[in-house]
C-alpha cells in the first residue's frame, strides 16, 4: 500500500526541499527591499493609481469583453465533440450547428448595433 505512495512523496518532498532552497537563497543573495513611492503603490493594467480614481472605460470596452468571452466559451464547446463526433453521433453535429448559427445571428446583431466599434 504505501509503495504506491512513494513516488508522489518523493516528488513533493522534492519539491518542497527545492522550494525552501530557492526561498532561502533569494532572501540571503537577493537585493534588500528600497523603500520607494513607486514599489509601495498599487499597479494594476498599466494605469497609475491616481488615474484609476476618475478614469472610466465606455460601455464598447465591457460588451467587447463579454463578447470574447462568450465565444471563447463556443471554442470550449465546440471542440471536444469536433474530436469525439464519430462517437457523439449526427445528432451532436446538428445541436453543434444550431449552437453555432444562434451564436452568429447574435454576433451579426451585435456587429450591426455598432457594439464592435472602438470609440
Amino acid at each position: 500500500m504505501l509503495e504506491s505512495y512513494l513516488p508522489a512523496l518523493v516528488i513533493l518532498l522534492f519539491g518542497l526541499v527545492l522550494g525552501g532552497t530557492f526561498a532561502v537563497l533569494n532572501r540571503v543573495l537577493g537585493p534588500k527591499r528600497i523603500r520607494r513611492r513607486a514599489t509601495r503603490e498599487a499597479y494594476e493594467c498599466g494605469l497609475p493609481s491616481e488615474v484609476q480614481q476618475t478614469f472610466r472605460f465606455g460601455i464598447s470596452f465591457y460588451l467587447i469583453a463579454m463578447l470574447f468571452i462568450l465565444f471563447d466559451i463556443e471554442v470550449i464547446l465546440v471542440y471536444p465533440v469536433a474530436l469525439l463526433l464519430k462517437e457523439f453521433g449526427i445528432a451532436a453535429l446538428i445541436k453543434i450547428i444550431i449552437f453555432v448559427a444562434l451564436l452568429a445571428v447574435a454576433f451579426i446583431h451585435q456587429w450591426r448595433r455598432g457594439a464592435l466599434e472602438w470609440k
